[in-house]
């Protein structure tokens, strides 16, 4: 998963986590604030009534010695009740409790106190219904959660652009840096602009790197190139005395079955050096890629050198290539080699009267062909490692391999762009498919 999307499925998480507790807590929240907005409106209503009666005197509210100050609405949903308090001590509170009004019993919130005027001791009762603030509580309820999340949206939104915003340098530095790059050529550093530090140092860092690795790589091309290169002459020099010692009339049968060994030898190591200078040379581009050919031309030509291996082991060959595919802006004599490499270890670590088939396809527009066999296949274990060099299986151990067949093609087909996918069972066979890049192959 990527970074970005992490970052906001987390910050989406968290926004949900406080919309699901901000929800729970909403109506007591509601409730709490509700209840103060009206106890402070109780208490402003009692400020503004003993105003009254302090300037104007409490005679405005008695009638005939007795109370004429209680009221309360039609629907009673407030009410107002100024009466002689004959109960001793003072009463100051705001409290819930029933009043029973015209035969109704209702909850009030009723803000109760008593105070001294005449000589006398009055009782103010000013309350407010309970289903009057709940049906105030909904609408606050309701209001407060779509606020909330219109709130969250907005803040997911906004998450969401500045993470692109601030991720896209990084998102520019992996496909610049790692993905868009041909391992191990990186070209030159272009730097990511970008005013986030650890960003900046991240660039650099991998630049570095990149930098080192592809130092090291030049070396090691560097010295394998020389040193095949430098092989080829020693060795030359020692088959050409070899066979020069042949020629004598001296020499006993024991002397020539040791120069025999020993020209074995030469033969294998003169083998394994002028591959591992193929494989140099294709990994530094020395070769051009001009050639135009029509691939059932080349795959007959490898057929004519190999189909003597063929015979000895009686494996039948089949190869389905239609006429008109032609290859175009390869190398010839490198692809010769691919095909080449591949059919032979086909029938190399093919069984007696076994198979090869050699099979095209066309997908939607993408050209691929496939080398089929009927072998002793390979171990899942050792499949992730048969392109490595010298990487020796048990099964090759048993032929007279080196094991740079497959690195010989990996490169070729890394030089010509062409994807290797390889499926192989052990006991069954192996199929080897070449996925050729766009405008490799075209139909005449």
């Amino acid at each position: 998963m990527k970074l970005k999307t992490k970052l906001t499925l987390f910050n989406t998480i968290s926004k949900l986590v406080i919309v699901t507790i901000f929800v729970l807590l909403l109506p007591r929240l509601i409730k709490n604030i509700t209840q103060n907005y009206t106890d402070n409106k109780l208490i402003k209503q009692k400020e503004k009534l003993l105003k009254i009666v302090n300037s104007q005197g409490i005679q405005s509210y008695i009638h005939n010695g007795e109370s004429d100050a209680s009221y309360y609405t039609p629907l009673k949903e407030d009410y107002v009740s100024l009466d002689i308090d004959s109960v001793p001590g003072y009463l100051d509170t705001i409290r819930n409790d029933k009043r029973i009004l015209q035969g109704d019993t209702i909850e009030y919130r009723i803000l109760s106190h008593n105070f001294m005027a005449g000589k006398k001791k009055y009782l103010l009762e000013i309350a407010i219904s309970a289903d009057a603030i709940t049906e105030t509580t909904r609408p606050l309820q309701s209001l407060a959660f779509q606020v909330l999340v219109g709130m969250i949206l907005l803040t997911i939104m906004a998450d969401q652009l500045y993470s692109n915003y601030v991720l896209k340098p990084l998102g520019l530095i992996i496909k610049t840096k790692l993905i868009g790059q041909k391992f191990p050529n990186f070209g030159s550093y272009k730097e990511v602009k970008t005013s986030t530090s650890d960003f900046q140092h991240l660039d650099i860092s991998i630049h570095k790197m990149i930098e080192t690795i592809e130092s090291t790589f030049q070396k090691e091309r560097e010295f394998i190139s020389n040193a095949s290169h430098e092989l080829m002459t020693p060795i030359s020099i020692l088959q050409s005395k070899i066979e020069n010692m042949f020629e004598r009339e001296d020499i006993v049968d024991e002397l020539k079955t040791r120069l025999l060994e020993m020209q074995k030898i030469l033969n294998r190591l003169k083998s394994i050096t002028k591959t591992l200078l193929l494989i140099s040379q294709i990994e530094n581009e020395q070769f051009l890629k001009e050639d135009k050919i029509p691939l059932s031309d080349l795959l007959q030509e490898v057929y004519d050198e190999i189909s003597i291996r063929l015979q000895d082991k009686n494996i039948s060959y089949e190869a389905t290539i239609p006429a008109n595919w032609q290859l175009v802006e390869v190398n010839k004599f490198l692809l010769f080699n691919l095909f080449f490499n591949l059919i032979n270890n086909a029938i190399k670590y093919n069984n007696e009267d076994g198979a090869i088939r050699i099979e095209t396809s066309l997908e939607n527009n993408n050209f691929s062909i496939s080398i089929i066999d009927t072998g002793i296949g390979i171990t899942a274990e050792a499949l992730p490692y048969i392109f490595n060099r010298f990487k020796k299986f048990r099964q090759s151990l048993q032929q007279d391999s080196f094991g740079l067949g497959l690195p010989i093609v990996k490169s070729i087909a890394a030089f010509h762009n062409i994807e290797i996918e390889v499926v192989s069972e052990k006991g069954t066979g192996s199929i080897f498919k070449l996925i050729f890049p766009p405008g490799a192959v075209e139909i005449k």
